[in-house]
């Protein structure tokens, strides 16, 4: 057991130094894009399936209540919370819908959509980011593996490389809480 403990370790600092080598001008660029649309505002659409529907309801909760200060809420949604939605919808026009609906019903021009995918191919939040472009929203991808074909629709792609899902996740809740941490300090952070 404790090599297993031991080997986990190590593969998370690597891929959290891969992050950090391979992503940051990406991260920086999306943080810049949020903090625009919240000055404007606009307000943060996530989405996300499974895990990556946890992460997505994660995002928008520290957006909406706080992160590491008391400021005023921002405006975000996790398209992935509300059942009546979810079901009828699903229901109704099949499962790929689910969100693609909430985007024609909630995005405006100007708006944040962020996709959170692992394998980087989820059917329904492709379909959503291909609306939301089409609506004029800036599109983000928080993806996994070789980013799969949300990669190349979406404005920026931060992509967690490899095949190892639990590894990928824990990338994405890192870059979900620096990205946070980012748009928090440059809406209220202390005035130089």
């Amino acid at each position: 057991m404790k090599d297993r403990i031991t080997a986990a370790f190590l593969s998370h600092r690597e891929v959290m130094q891969a992050l950090e080598r391979e992503l940051t001008p990406k991260m920086i660029q999306v943080a810049e894009l949020l903090v625009d649309a919240f000055r404007h505002g606009k307000k943060l659409l996530v989405m996300g399936n499974g895990g990556s529907a946890a992460d997505a309801q994660h995002l928008a909760g520290e957006i909406v209540g706080r992160f590491r200060l008391e400021r005023p809420g921002l405006p975000a949604i996790a398209l992935n919370t509300d059942t009546s939605i979810l079901t009828a919808v699903g229901n109704d026009y099949g499962y790929e819908a689910i969100f693609r609906r909430q985007v024609e019903a909630h995005g405006q021009e100007g708006d944040v959509v962020i996709g959170i995918s692992t394998s980087g191919s989820s059917p329904n939040v492709l379909t959503a980011l291909r609306l939301a472009r089409e609506k004029g929203c800036r599109t983000v991808g928080l993806l996994g593996k070789d980013g799969g074909s949300i990669k190349g629709l979406v404005d920026i792609d931060l992509t967690v490389s490899g095949h190892d899902t639990p590894r990928i996740q824990e990338g994405h809740i890192t870059i979900i809480h620096i990205l946070c941490e980012l748009v928090e300090q440059a809406l209220f952070g202390e005035k130089k």
